[in-house]
């Protein structure tokens, strides 16, 4: 069963974390979150802890922690620090979940992009959109630029209001399945493995 991916987005406040809490809870799996920004506020792995319940055990420790909440290159430029590729190893525990920092062409330094970790894990990756305007043109360049890397995509979430018309034009000039679609959840005490059973029910063939 394959119970390992990377996710990323099409940009940055999309949803990733939200996802990745989903599917941590869901899959009583492990987060990981290599590169974090902005550790001066709530960071991430601390958010879903909060938001799941799950123990300190499921969350792995960042390899770059940086204060201020901005790209990572510029981050670690006023830490007077360097982002190197070769000190991010990929953890062994299982399932994993990583999260990238941004989206894809976020740069890490003067020569590397959040595409190069992805490419380095190789791991399958879930890519989190905007269900919204706009999304068609954002999620299509974004499967372009994996796809050019040779990069396994296991699928595309939707995360906002349901906009089937998106999600379909998404799944045909994208050539990629949109494996599920989240709606604007208002309630604040959210069940997260209730919400993986709802909306990656259908997963089978995605974690196989």
């Amino acid at each position: 069963m394959q119970t390992s991916f990377f996710i990323t987005g099409t940009d940055t406040n999309v949803g990733k974390t939200f996802i990745s809490a989903i599917l941590v809870a869901g899959l009583r799996g492990y987060y990981f979150k290599p590169i974090q920004t902005g550790s001066k506020d709530l960071i991430d792995s601390q958010w879903i802890k909060e938001q799941t319940g799950l123990k300190e055990k499921h969350f792995l420790p960042e390899t770059y922690l940086f204060k201020e909440p901005l790209s990572p290159h510029l981050a670690a430029r006023l830490e007077k620090d360097f982002i190197d590729l070769e000190k991010i190893p990929l953890p062994e525990q299982r399932p994993l979940l990583v999260e990238g920092a941004g989206g894809i062409l976020v740069p890490l330094n003067q020569k590397q992009f959040m595409l190069d970790l992805m490419q380095k894990f190789n791991l399958p990756l879930i890519l989190v959109a905007r269900s919204t305007l706009g999304t068609i043109n954002h999620t299509l360049l974004s499967l372009e630029v994996l796809r050019s890397r040779k990069l396994k995509i296991a699928g595309v979430v939707l995360n906002g209001p349901l906009h089937p018309e998106n999600k379909e034009a998404i799944e045909y000039y994208g050539k990629v399945k949109v494996i599920a679609q989240i709606p604007w959840l208002e309630d604040t005490k959210i069940d997260y493995f209730n919400l993986y059973q709802i909306y990656f029910q259908d997963l089978k063939g995605v974690f196989s």
